[in-house]
């Protein structure tokens, strides 16, 4: 009786472990960066041993402004404003080409306020059906692939685009307008690429996208998170303080609809509070930042695009400025750098995902045209760096 209740107990704790196991490996499939970051930073830790340095490590400025962003994202996103637009626009086109352009359109135009992660979660699930809708399937690799592009390229204008913009902007000590100046060739060249890309890429054939039309957004719920955002943006200027601006978006996101707070990226938040203890505690080995310095001085642009294809371009920033202050060369090397390998961006897995779910058996076809196209972009625009210096 005692051995079968010992087995039994064996057999308990055996599946215990296996489902914690199985959880654990889940966890690091859905947040490798974030695990990868962990992992270093606690590494780092044996090397440095904890002390009141490390609460200085923190950017809380960056990290108040992207969940402020994210909650007022999420509440936009519930209103389904961005569909809403999108199902106006499409119901005035009557050719493929025409489709790709508003498609591309939306997210190049998109990515520059509501952030490429939001671009692409909202518009390539809605480009799917779309596509489906106007029996314009042939075209769905190449149309998610150079909408992809267009939401990591016209991210790049902004300081709110994406998040590395948003930590190296306010690392820089740089202005919105200097911000701005800096990367709106960039965004003009990525413009005129986009545009050729769909026209070589479409024909003009007449197409009918009849889509059941979204909702129209509450009026007043609108009104309040384009306050909200216009907050944000105030605090992005230096106007509002981040913590004043914290205390705004908690009261009314909690006030109009709580849950929302739950569906903020977490995840990156701690990829980014990981990487900023990584950094800090590497900063203070002497023999470790003086060989990082000296391997960027001069080449910050090109290691920042060579970092992004294996890291992706948010961790290659966070990492990068750390040793060195070529502020201009980090920025535009990590917006260029989010084109190339399927993770150079991690907003591009959200396009991929979404391949795999819904069209299971283009998985291999999306990412040999993913890949092509982005290559083709990034040599362009390496070649345009060159020249320009």
């Amino acid at each position: 009786m005692c051995t079968g209740r010992r087995m039994r107990c064996f057999s308990v704790r055996k599946h215990e472990e296996n489902t914690v196991g199985k959880r654990i490996a889940a966890f690091v499939r859905q947040e490798t960066v974030l695990s990868a970051a962990a992992v270093l930073a606690v590494i780092s830790c044996f090397f440095v041993k904890p002390d009141r340095e490390y609460l200085g490590y923190v950017d809380f400025r960056t990290l108040i402004l992207l969940f402020c962003l994210m909650a007022v994202m999420e509440g936009m996103k519930e209103l389904g404003v961005f569909r809403f637009l999108s199902a106006c626009l499409l119901e005035r086109v009557g050719s493929a080409r025409g489709v790709a352009v508003c498609l591309v359109s939306l997210c190049f135009l998109g990515s520059m306020i509501i952030t490429n992660d939001v671009s692409l979660v909202t518009f390539v699930p809605f480009a799917l059906l779309a596509l489906e809708m106007a029996h314009m399937e042939k075209y769905l690799c190449v149309t998610v692939t150079l909408m992809t592009i267009a939401a990591n390229l016209g991210s790049m204008l902004t300081p709110i685009g994406n998040p590395q913009n948003l930590y190296l902007y306010a690392r820089s000590g740089m202005s919105a307008a200097g911000f701005l100046a800096l990367m709106a060739p960039w965004s003009a060249l990525a413009a005129l690429m986009l545009a050729a890309g769909t026209m070589f890429s479409f024909r003009g054939e007449a197409v009918r996208c009849q889509m059941e039309k979204p909702k129209k957004p509450e009026r007043g719920r609108l009104t309040l998170y384009l306050a909200l955002f216009a907050v944000c943006l105030l605090t992005v200027s230096g106007v509002l303080p981040e913590w004043a601006l914290l205390v705004v978006i908690l009261t009314a996101v909690f006030a109009d609809q709580r849950e929302l707070l739950a569906r903020v990226d977490y995840g990156l938040l701690l990829t980014f509070v990981a990487f900023f203890v990584f950094i800090g505690n590497m900063g203070r080995l002497p023999q470790f930042c003086s060989f990082l310095e000296s391997f960027l001085t001069g080449h910050e642009r090109i290691a920042a695009v060579a970092a992004s294809q294996v890291i992706s371009n948010v961790p290659a920033a966070l990492l990068l400025s750390g040793f060195t202050s070529q502020w201009k060369d980090l920025i535009i090397g990590t917006n260029l750098g989010g084109l190339g390998t399927l993770i150079a961006s991690m907003a591009s897995l959200i396009s991929y995902k979404q391949i795999a779910v819904r069209h299971p058996e283009k998985k291999g076809r999306y990412l040999a045209v993913f890949t092509a196209w982005n290559v083709g972009f990034l040599a362009v625009l390496l070649a345009a760096a060159a020249f320009l210096g």
